[in-house]
């Protein structure tokens, strides 16, 4: 079968594309002939050796992947040859065949193409339980989404439309920004050439929002979090801008806010049962139209370098997807 592998750390180039063994199913094991997996920002930091896990060589990227049942281990009753399925592993999808526990695995619908359900999984579900099992938040409240254009901040947009909240969209640019209406954004800020804080402030009469959605960091994060409500809930997704903030914690006391933060990655080992009700949620979403997945870009395996390119020079809106 063939594998995209990264052999040591480096830039996206580095990276070939390889004939290797394929899987065999082990017991609790499940071999899926993937059809689509996606790649994320995480995945130019994990080739090179710049990310929180570092697996051992070689190893592939992308962590979400869609496909085929290929075969099952002992003891695997869920799943048989036929099924199809998404599922989530860390890092190794981008190949054709993967052998992941029956337990990572998603029964995915027909009518739900392979290449909108490899991308549902991490920024989506990362999103779905932010919002869902962190913040609680409610229709009605006002939600701000910094870097509002990329995959994580594009899944952030919809799905709060989709959950009743009203959008604050923040980005660099007014392109990005139009990007975000189209996704259903209310409100937009171009924190190039506005301040955060007071175009928040200003946007909600003087209250602040109710949530913030941060994967940005750096400067922006005490901005937006001086732009909270009373009892404002701010969820820190992550550091896009490289930059770790350090937050000044007598603003989380004068405002009796709630600074949270989301490890989804953790909280799926944590609480399966609630995972695999999330991603059944976005599914329903989908199926329903109310969830609509931009593709920024399909890709075949051979060109994952190229695609990887695209999400590191910022240039991605939406999902970027490989295709086997």
């Amino acid at each position: 079968m063939k594998a995209c592998l990264c052999k040591s750390f480096g830039p996206p180039s580095s990276l070939v594309v390889e004939d290797i063994a394929a899987p065999d199913a082990e017991p609790g094991d499940v071999v899926v002939r993937v059809k689509a997996c996606a790649l994320n920002f995480f995945d130019t930091l994990i080739i090179q050796g710049k990310y929180q896990y570092k697996p051992e060589m070689p190893f592939s990227p992308s962590a979400e992947f869609s496909g085929v049942v290929e075969q099952v281990g002992e003891n695997v009753t869920a799943f048989a040859p036929g099924d199809r399925v998404m599922g989530y592993m860390r890092w190794g999808a981008a190949r054709e065949l993967v052998a992941v526990p029956a337990e990572d695995l998603v029964s995915l619908p027909d009518e739900i193409p392979f290449e909108t359900a490899a991308g549902l999984i991490v920024t989506y579900g990362t999103t779905l339980h932010a919002y869902r099992d962190r913040a609680n938040l409610k229709p009605g409240e006002t939600v701000a989404v910094l870097g509002a254009s990329g995959g994580v901040g594009q899944a952030a947009v919809e799905i709060a439309s989709v959950m009743g909240a009203k959008v604050i969209a923040c980005a660099s640019s007014e392109e990005k920004l139009a990007f975000a209406r189209t996704l259903g954004a209310d409100l937009t800020v171009d924190y190039s050439q506005q301040p955060l804080k007071e175009s928040l402030k200003d946007l909600t009469g003087g209250t602040g929002v109710d949530v913030v959605y941060d994967p940005v960091g750096g400067d922006l994060s005490e901005q937006a979090l001086r732009a909270t409500a009373w009892e404002g809930r701010f969820l820190v997704i992550g550091f896009a801008a490289g930059d770790i903030p350090r937050i000044p914690l007598n603003i989380v006391m004068l405002k009796g806010c709630d600074v949270m933060g989301v490890f989804w990655g953790a909280a799926i080992d944590r609480d399966r049962k609630g995972h695999r009700k999330n991603m059944q949620q976005l599914l329903a979403w989908v199926q329903e139209g109310k969830l609509k997945p931009h593709i920024h870009g399909t890709y075949p395996l051979e060109d994952i370098g190229a695609a990887l390119d695209e999400i590191a020079a910022r240039r991605v809106r939406g999902k970027v997807i490989v295709t086997m």
